[in-house]
């Protein structure tokens, strides 16, 4: 398996923000990562990347441990987070040398190139990144998730505030990636799920509500993706 989480729980404060989850995600998957603003996905993601500690149970990436060797673990991740934190001020092509200098990767010239290749930066890689769209803010966003050839990629909202061609264009970015590497992505537009992701979880105050909904099942079911979603988590 390339992500396994055993009764994962992370309390602020008061606040329980996951409760005992558990799931396992594959080697050569694209899994959907569904639920409501402030029902845990972010937190969850964290977690998986190493960005926080559980406050109990146990999280294993491509079989280490994230808490016990989260270096190991780093290694076999890429992340996209929410807000895509970028260094607004650099060129595309420096700022990539800087990531894959962190990895210390051989050929960081030749990396740096094909990556833009791989996610379309061709146009784009002379500017800097703070006048870039949104759309290709993103595609520097997922450059640096994949400069390090990581196992596993982990997405959150990487469709968010796209228009409809940005949208399909990463869409099919990450469909492509999908083929030889393990995703997890959250996103609150079904369609992209249905269409990008082999299966689906759905959390809902930090509670698994729907566990690992096939996207070949649910046409059979005869509801939407939406519909089982607004099911699962209604008030």
């Amino acid at each position: 398996m390339s992500i396994v989480v055993e009764k994962v729980s992370k309390i602020y404060g008061q606040q329980r923000a996951l409760n005992d989850v558990s799931f396992e995600i594959q080697r050569g998957e694209i899994v959907g990562f569904l639920g409501p603003n402030g029902a845990g996905k972010s937190t969850m993601m964290k977690i998986i990347t190493c960005y926080i500690p559980p406050s109990s149970g146990k999280v294993k990436v491509c079989g280490h441990d994230v808490m016990e060797q989260s270096i190991e673990a780093k290694r076999c991740i890429g992340y996209l987070p929410e807000h895509n934190p970028l260094y607004t001020d650099m060129y595309v092509r420096e700022y990539l040398s800087f990531v894959a200098g962190m990895y210390q990767i051989k050929n960081v010239k030749a990396r740096v190139e094909e990556m833009i290749e791989i996610v379309g930066l061709q146009v784009e890689a002379h500017k800097k990144i703070e006048t870039l769209s949104k759309g290709y803010r993103q595609r520097v966003g997922l450059a640096q998730a994949l400069i390090h050839d990581p196992q596993v990629l982990v997405l959150d909202e990487p469709t968010s505030g796209l228009d409809p061609n940005q949208l399909a264009e990463i869409r099919n970015l990450i469909v492509s990636v999908g083929k030889t590497k393990t995703v997890m992505l959250s996103t609150h537009i079904m369609q992209e799920v249905e269409a990008m992701c082999d299966r689906a979880f759905i959390i809902d105050r930090g509670n698994i509500v729907a566990d690992s909904l096939s996207m070949s099942d649910i046409g059979k079911r005869g509801k939407s993706l939406e519909e089982i979603f607004r099911e699962v988590t209604k008030s």
